[in-house]
């Protein structure tokens, strides 16, 4: 399952663990290009939260992050920004940057 968070809720839900979320807007091709491999890759990796945030309702921590271009896919690890990916990746790129950070 892929939670949804807003402005309120990111800095609490993404602070421990790695954490992928998506920032993506109902109006992005590749943005719903990006969703089902996210949602795919939720459905089965345990070890990984996923979350998404639509950045026209929750401009604030897009801002924070100064993301300028969507999807952008920010990967946090205890709370920490690890790495930030921008533009359509597979599900195979995903897997490989996620272990990385679970291996750790």
């Amino acid at each position: 399952m892929v939670d949804e968070l807003t402005d309120k809720t990111f800095k609490e839900e993404t602070s421990e663990g790695v954490v992928l979320t998506d920032f993506w807007a109902t109006w992005c091709g590749p943005c719903r290009m990006q969703s089902p491999v996210i949602e795919e890759l939720a459905d089965e990796n345990d070890a990984v939260k996923f979350t998404k945030m639509d950045v026209d309702e929750n401009p604030n921590t897009p801002e924070e992050f100064g993301i300028m271009a969507i999807p952008t896919l920010v990967i946090k690890k205890d709370g920490e920004v690890v790495e930030k990916l921008t533009g359509f990746h597979s599900k195979g790129q995903l897997e490989k940057i996620l272990d990385g950070y679970l291996a750790k």
